[in-house]
């Protein structure tokens, strides 16, 4: 563990955060910077760099914790929820990917059709499709690749 990682600092309880929930494997905290209210990440205890380096355990329980937390947003505000009416899950691999800390986590974003309440944009347009030369040229290098 790098010594100087606020997230294994959240782990061992040595640094600041709000905590939503966790488990034996993970921690679930309030994003200080949020995109939206309720904006969560999950983190896995053992320090990993990234999705490149994350164990296959820890990823899978991070993954059942990012759904438990979308399941605690989406749900209704009379249940504890925040009514949210869906939610993003993004993991940032990489500094040109928008990666800041070098520890494993994922966004879970709640997401509102409110836009007074959801402030994230997307910064592309999933709208625009590809050319459907180059995807099939590149499915067929990924594929290869991938085995």
């Amino acid at each position: 563990m790098p010594a100087h990682c606020i997230f294994c600092g959240i782990v061992d309880g040595t640094a600041p955060s709000y905590p939503v929930a966790e488990d034996a494997a993970t921690v679930a905290f309030l994003d200080i910077n949020p995109a939206n209210a309720g904006h969560v990440l999950v983190i896995p205890r053992a320090h990993s760099r990234d999705l490149l380096e994350i164990p296959a355990d820890d990823l899978a329980a991070c993954s059942l914790m990012a759904q438990r937390i979308a399941r605690v947003l989406t749900a209704p505000t009379a249940d504890g929820g925040l009514g949210a009416d869906g939610v993003n899950l993004l993991n940032c691999c990489g500094a040109p990917a928008w990666q800041t800390v070098f520890h494993f986590h994922l966004h879970v974003i709640p997401r509102y059709r409110d836009t007074g309440r959801d402030q994230l944009r997307l910064p592309w347009r999933p709208d625009v499709p590809g050319d459907p030369a180059e995807l099939s040229a590149l499915a067929a290098q990924l594929s290869a690749a991938a085995g």
